[in-house]
């Protein structure tokens, strides 16, 4: 199962926007065909404070096309973006596929 990691690069003024962005995602994404795991957000903790990142499972490949057809169409993630791009949150967006390989490690 592929999992995609999309690794954003965010305005660290902008974090209540982005809050917002990944707060309103996982109904378009469940709706359009993916498993959203989660949105995982910085802290001031420890690490940088610009990064964040989202993971969601697909079942094959084949899928992950289906569903990006299908969100390309959907209004609400239509909307979601928009307001991004508004607001000046997101700043890069960075792709990516990854394989889990279990708990033997």
């Amino acid at each position: 199962m592929p999992t995609l990691c999309i690794r954003y690069k965010i305005n660290p003024n902008q974090l209540p926007d982005f809050e917002e962005y990944a707060r309103n995602w996982p109904e378009p994404i469940e709706r359009c065909g993916g498993k959203l795991i989660g949105y995982f957000l910085p802290t001031k903790f420890a690490g940088r404070t610009d990064s964040a990142i989202a993971l969601i499972d697909f079942p094959s490949l084949a899928a992950y096309e289906e569903y990006r057809r299908r969100l390309m169409e959907d209004p609400d993630a239509k909307q979601i973006v928009a307001h991004a791009e508004r607001s000046g949150c997101i700043l890069l967006e960075d792709r990516s596929f990854l394989k889990w390989v279990g708990s033997g490690l």
